[in-house]
């Protein structure tokens, strides 16, 4: 037992760091999966909002503003006799957690959203229609301006397709 050199120590302090290395590259991997889903959320709720927004378009009388004044009218638009529902619910915006979108107006009326994420985006394929072309080319998810895809414009963009 004299001629012990520690080996056994060493192996056990290599066992650790090597632990250790892996623990922290699984959170990597871990944080990166997590911005993914919020991503794929961002781009769900914007959508359906700017879809909600072309809908209260579609169905505006005659008279009545074009577009909604607040979010809240895309939830119950009392227009009409019977209210109507464009969207379910007003959604929280995944990054911040909270209904704080950042409006985009034109004459008073929503036309438009984006989140207040500074974060870089990571899809740049296979984006959303509400999305402008641009969008893939986008530093931050703030950039990501959802619009309603209208008749006018879907029909033009039909007529450019091959």
């Amino acid at each position: 037992m004299r001629h012990q050199h520690g080996y056994t120590y060493l192996l056990v302090l290599f066992l650790v760091a090597t632990l250790g290395l892996g623990a922290a590259q699984t959170g990597v991997v871990w944080e990166q999966a997590a911005a993914r889903e919020r991503e794929v959320e961002l781009l769900y709720r914007g959508a359906d909002i700017a879809r909600a927004i072309g809908r209260y378009r579609a169905a505006s009388p005659v008279g009545s503003p074009a577009w909604p004044q607040s979010l809240d009218d895309l939830v119950e638009d009392r227009r009409q006799p019977m209210p109507v529902r464009h969207l379910r619910r007003v959604w929280h915006d995944p990054f911040t957690g909270a209904v704080d979108w950042v409006l985009l107006r034109a004459g008073g009326g929503i036309v438009g959203l984006h989140s207040r994420s500074e974060a870089a985006p990571i899809r740049i394929h296979e984006l959303p229609p509400e999305l402008s072309p641009t969008a893939a080319q986008a530093r931050s998810h703030a950039e990501w301006v959802f619009r309603p895809v209208l008749q006018a414009d879907a029909s033009a963009a039909e007529g450019a397709a091959p």
